[in-house]
């Protein structure tokens, strides 16, 4: 019968040329398929022929078998709702059983269908969120839909741990949207917008309870909502509502009547489920929020001091974090008028620019350390735009131009900024600067002799009539390397001692001659540049070495140190100023290289013997340092070739092997072989020349050999 069922719907497939007839002359063929395999279980392979009659494959049996298993479970599907029992499950199990359907599908096709049942309140959730009317109820709607999700969430779960859970529906378990209508970017936000409305109502009576936190954990979990979007979110809700119970305990004296504001707050915190990290911050923004309101006006009062001493003692806020705060708010305000006063310029730092300094330093309460050091980032960003250009210069003179103005740019404009910061004087800020300076260069007695090194020092008649002294607290010190800061030192003082050279036309030049004041000038520059006084003596010293060398080398050309040559010397040295042993040392180099060539010339040439490098090693004469050693070995292999050269037969070992090499400052072993060599050398000659003479019957010259 089975068989002639299938003959008539395969006959009325051929029949048909209706593309939908065509479908459901197949669906029924299936269907037949199916229910032939239901009725006769594994004898239906050998006992209805499909493959043979019909061109029917294993593959298309197996598809016909699993599709209408599928449709007949998901119709028993619909009869299950939120309210799951045990025996519901059980009958889901024998269901599935006879309708030969796989465990794997099974269980696909129950998330799905409880995933559905959860969009369906998702849906809802959303509409509610989304109504343009929405309703005052509406966030009682929200909760109330995703309560349901939580419910039917954990019925899955007390299930899936049923003692009897083996012989339920396959698929039972915690519901998850993935792989659902939700499961798109799109829908995400969608998602988080009702995660923030179900946390923000956990949140509904001041306090986060523990159970809260586990629906809160399970609502995640089924929104796949990742770990850090939902602490995000988490902690966006949870610190609205901190400020709010902050605000409260603040405003109604409950924070104020805490016999410990600390474990007030910690308490706070605990309750809320809330970062104590994350709630120090929050007290930080709402100090530096009163502070930047405070500051509106330019200054504190003594009403905003305690205002904020208030709050720093009511929120716990330590004094680093109070500090930091005052310095970037105030601060900035500071830097701000320090920067207009600065761009004033000269002319321009008059009285309102002194007023408005002086108000900013002092009204907003900035320790005198952390106003010089916004002060001093400032001014030094100026003096390095000076040092630029006064190294682009063409020239010297353009150079010690520029130099100069930054010279005046910090004793007019910098030494009355320092002056309003402290809240003194300009010329007890000068006075206090040349002290500095007369402390600095008070030098050892030894550079007393540096006319240049004299001449910086303030005198009372020259500092009056230039003005008063620049301020030193601000330098470069830490700005630019020692070489750079010295270069520049040196390129002012060659300036000093040259003076101001201009150009003429058809190639001439006019030297006009500077008096002290330009030293003067020179010893601002050594304050502003950060030199210590041993640093300054070093570059007036090697200015002084280096005029006394150049002058010193011409003089001794020719490496003879005369008693003219040595008064002509001195005479010199005083001009310079270079202290007497400094001048002996450049003397004694130059004589030294000078007397080096001329020895290792004279060894090479052969015109220098020992007896003459004992005269010069009684005369103290380094000539370690003079004769390489080389050369030294060629003189001692000379003076024993000389020596077995005499005729006398005589030879002294310890002159040769010892006195010798002593002199001359060579190995005396090495010594030893050398002299060896030179005899096996000198013997082997001897016997050939001996045996010619022999062959020549000269008997007497044999004798001699």
């Amino acid at each position: 019968m089975h068989m002639e069922i299938g003959r008539r719907i395969f006959r009325q497939r051929l029949e048909t040329g209706d593309r939908e007839a065509d479908v459901e002359q197949r669906r029924a063929f299936q269907k037949l398929i199916y229910v032939s395999t239901l009725v006769f279980g594994e004898a239906s392979s050998f006992l209805l022929p499909w493959k043979r009659i019909f061109k029917v494959t294993d593959a298309q049996i197996e598809v016909a078998v699993r599709d209408n298993a599928q449709r007949l479970y998901v119709s028993k599907l619909k009869a299950i709702g939120r309210d799951l029992k045990a025996e519901q499950l059980e009958n889901l199990r024998a269901a599935q059983l006879s309708y030969r359907l796989s465990d794997e599908l099974a269980e696909d096709l129950f998330k799905e269908h409880t995933r559905k049942l959860v969009e369906e309140n998702v849906s809802a959730a959303v509409n509610v969120v989304k109504s343009r009317t929405r309703a005052a109820t509406a966030v009682t709607q929200v909760v109330e839909q995703l309560d349901e999700i939580l419910a039917f969430n954990n019925l899955l779960v007390s299930l899936k741990n049923h003692p009897n859970a083996d012989h339920f529906a396959r698929g039972i378990g915690p519901i998850s949207l993935f792989g659902g209508e939700y499961d798109t970017d799109r829908k995400m936000d969608d998602l988080k917008i009702l995660y923030r409305a179900y946390v923000a109502e956990s949140f509904s009576s001041g306090r986060l309870e523990e159970s809260k936190l586990d629906a809160l954990s399970q609502l995640r979990n089924i929104f796949g909502l990742g770990k850090r979007e939902a602490e995000a979110i988490m902690l966006d809700v949870s610190a609205k509502v901190y400020r709010k119970r902050l605000q409260l305990a603040f405003t109604g004296g409950e924070l104020e009547a805490a016999d410990s504001k600390a474990a007030f707050l910690q308490n706070l915190c605990e309750e809320l489920h809330f970062d104590p990290q994350k709630a120090s911050e929050i007290h930080e923004e709402i100090y530096r929020q009163k502070l930047q309101q405070c500051v509106t006006d330019g200054e504190l009062s003594e009403e905003d001091v305690k205002a904020l001493l208030r709050i720093r003692v009511m929120l716990c806020i330590p004094q680093q974090t109070v500090e930091a705060a005052h310095s970037s708010i105030c601060g900035s305000l500071f830097e701000k008028v320090v920067k207009d006063a600065i761009a004033s310029g000269v002319d321009g730092y008059d009285a309102e620019v002194k007023k408005l300094v002086r108000k900013a330093a002092h009204g907003l309460r900035l320790t005198r350390e952390a106003a010089m050091s916004i002060a001093s980032t400032a001014v030094r960003k100026i003096f390095i735009s000076y040092i630029k250009r006064a190294r682009a210069a063409q020239n010297r003179t353009e150079s010690a131009r520029e130099l100069k103005k930054m010279i005046a740019f910090n004793t007019l404009v910098v030494t009355e900024l320092v002056a309003d910061i402290k809240g003194e004087s300009p010329e007890a800020v000068s006075e206090e600067a040349a002290k500095e300076v007369e402390r600095q260069i008070e030098v050892d007695e030894e550079w007393e002799s540096l006319q240049t090194l004299r001449k910086i020092r303030p005198n009372r008649e020259l500092m009056a009539k230039l003005g008063k002294q620049g301020q030193t607290e601000i330098n470069l010190k830490d700005d630019l390397p020692e070489r750079d800061r010295t270069d520049l030192y040196k390129t002012y003082l060659l300036f000093c001692l040259t003076g101001e050279v201009t150009n003429i036309p058809f190639g001439a030049q006019i030297t006009t001659k500077k008096d002290d004041s330009e030293y003067v000038l020179l010893n601002q520059l050594g304050g502003i540049l950060g030199l210590s006084p041993k640093e300054i003596v070093e570059v007036h010293r090697s200015l002084a070495e280096q005029a006394f060398r150049q002058q010193a080398e011409v003089i001794l050309a020719d490496g003879q140190l005369t008693k003219a040559r040595i008064e002509q010397l001195n005479e010199v040295q005083k001009q310079v100023g270079l202290p007497p042993q400094y001048a002996q040392k450049v003397i004694k180099s130059i004589t030294t290289t000078k007397m080096a060539a001329a020895i290792e010339t004279a060894v090479s040439q052969g015109r220098l013997n020992i007896k003459q490098i004992r005269e010069l090693k009684e005369a103290s004469v380094d000539l370690d340092s003079m004769i390489s050693e080389s050369l030294r070995e060629n003189l001692f292999k000379k003076t024993v070739d000389e020596i077995f050269s005499a005729g006398t037969g005589e030879f002294d070992q310890e002159e040769v092997y010892e006195k010798i090499p002593a002199d001359l400052n060579i190995n005396a072993e090495k010594a030893r072989e050398v002299v060896h060599e030179l005899a096996q050398s000198r013997l082997s000659n001897s016997l050939i020349q001996a045996v010619a003479l022999l062959r020549q019957r000269n008997q007497k010259g044999v004798v001699r050999r």
